[in-house]
């Protein structure tokens, strides 16, 4: 396995290059009329616009997409993250006229075609969750969950139940939901894991009482493992009077397979992004649907699509009830559009077998870096997991210091993006694993290979792999000043 060469640039601003006079496109000439504004509206100087040719705004971006890896690039084994294939047909899809071209503020009547879109992603999503009724409003995952512990703490104050001020979240949880509960105004309360990665059962039932609001559990969890004892898990918490919330980011591990609603469980979000291709990276847009039981449909954001008598209209019925609205026009309608999409392209079937490949490939992948010098799969060892596993490279810090950052940063000089690194925290030197269903085993290999190479070298010349990347644009980073000292603009730089 060959290190990818590239040589090393950093790309100008567009604003740096061209020269006076130069023209990408010209636009057409329309015929509407001009329009004289008034003084206070005009600018005391032109703009600073860049004046390129095309062949350098072609240039300029071809370049910075060489500059970055992506999926479309090569393997992405991002854990959690999940940074999976975006079918091509869903982006043409979303860039149809019809759908790019209407204004939000457009009557009901006049966008039958999008209300359509909503509705039918709901009644996709009821079906795959089990869940009453879904939102399609929160702009992302950790909006999502924000959402959902808004709805908690409104099904709580409605029964006038006001001692309810904490929230169970176990240590194998998404790093986001801590943050979630703790802004919708609940305590955090965190339950440790057990040997075998799950849920420590003694630990949860210390703190059952009538001050729990909920508990927000992801399953499978961080570690890639099912909480075999989930019903277990929810009837406690129901019994005391809680809500049981799950965090579906790891949905692609079970979808098709099993609804949440039959785990006992009243809340959840998902991620478009992870679960049906919406894509993902650079700071959105996303998708964070939420889900609810039928007892907590009047608390979900509004509007909800609805169809009756031949018409699909916005439904504000639960206005009074309603934790109220989350985001502007409904939600980021492009990404719900995109996982439509998908769910139909591949249907029931097709999901579950999604799954049922994400799954062999993790655990697949998993038998093959267990088997590695210095890295270790730690908890609940031979137990399979569904679709991400965690690797410690522990070991391999201990003999040879070569840490597993270092080990994601040399993955980059063999065309393959990083694991995610330190997470989950209950796992020491963490390289989180998820190779989706969209890699062949062919790609599989070629990341076993990769962490083959790089343990071998780990063992020979360790200080070699300090100094990695060597191949990328800009090479090794110094995150320790980029953290001090971050550069926020093009005019610090200078």
């Amino acid at each position: 396995m060959k290190k990818r060469i590239q040589a090393k640039w950093n790309e100008p601003l567009i604003s740096e290059l061209g020269g006076n006079g130069r023209r990408a496109y010209i636009p057409e000439q329309l015929d509407i009329p001009s329009v004289k504004l008034s003084d206070e509206w005009l600018r005391k100087s032109p703009p600073h616009l860049p004046e390129v040719s095309e062949l350098e705004l072609v240039r300029h971006v071809v370049h910075l997409s060489q500059m970055i890896h992506g999926v479309d690039v090569g393997p992405y084994p991002l854990g959690s993250c999940t940074m999976k294939y975006n079918p091509k047909i869903n982006e043409r899809i979303a860039r149809f006229d019809g759908f790019t071209s209407i204004h939000p503020e457009t009557p009901d009547d006049a966008m039958q075609g999008i209300i359509e879109v909503y509705y039918r992603t709901q009644e996709a999503l009821k079906t795959l969750t089990g869940f009453s009724a879904i939102t399609l409003q929160p702009p992302a995952g950790a909006s999502g969950e924000f959402v959902g512990t808004l709805i908690m703490r409104a099904y709580h104050l409605s029964r006038r139940d006001h001692k309810r001020n904490t929230v169970l979240i176990p240590d194998s949880a998404h790093g986001t939901n801590p943050a979630s509960a703790a802004m919708a105004g609940f305590k955090v309360l965190e339950i440790p894991s057990n040997e075998n990665g799950t849920v420590d059962m003694d630990a949860l039932d210390a703190v059952l009482d009538d001050s729990i609001a909920g508990l927000m559990i992801t399953n499978p969890n961080t570690l890639g493992i099912f909480e075999k004892e989930i019903l277990e898990i929810t009837r406690k918490v129901h019994e005391v009077g809680g809500l049981t919330y799950l965090d579906g980011a790891n949905f692609n591990g079970i979808v098709g397979m099993i609804r949440p609603i039959d785990m006992g469980f009243d809340i959840m979000h998902m991620n478009l992004h992870k679960t049906f291709t919406g894509p993902h990276g650079g700071g959105g847009p996303g998708s964070g649907p939420v889900g609810v039981a039928e007892h907590l449909s009047q608390f979900l954001p509004v509007p909800i699509a609805a169809y009756k008598d031949g018409m699909y209209y916005w439904d504000y019925s639960h206005e009074q009830t309603s934790i109220g609205r989350v985001h502007a026009y409904n939600g980021n309608f492009g990404i719900v559009l995109r996982a439509l999409a998908y769910i139909y392209r591949n249907g029931g079937i097709g999901l579950r077998k999604s799954c049922e490949i994400a799954v062999l490939n993790a655990n697949y992948l998993m038998h093959k870096v267990s088997k590695i010098r210095g890295l270790t799969i730690p908890r609940a060892h031979g137990v399979p997991r569904k679709h991400e596993f965690v690797a410690s490279a522990l070991p391999m810090l201990k003999e040879t210091k070569v840490s597993a950052n270092d080990i994601a940063k040399a993955m980059l000089d063999y065309g393959i993006h990083s694991p995610t690194v330190y997470f989950p925290l209950i796992v020491k030197e963490a390289l989180m694993v998820e190779p989706t269903e969209s890699e062949t085993i062919q790609s599989l290999n070629q990341i076993y290979k990769v962490l083959q190479i790089i343990s071998d070298e780990a063992y020979a010349n360790a200080e070699k792999l300090h100094q990695e990347p060597t191949t990328t644009s800009i090479g090794r980073l110094d995150e320790v000043s980029l953290a001090k000292h971050p550069v926020l603009s093009e005019r610090m730089a200078k």
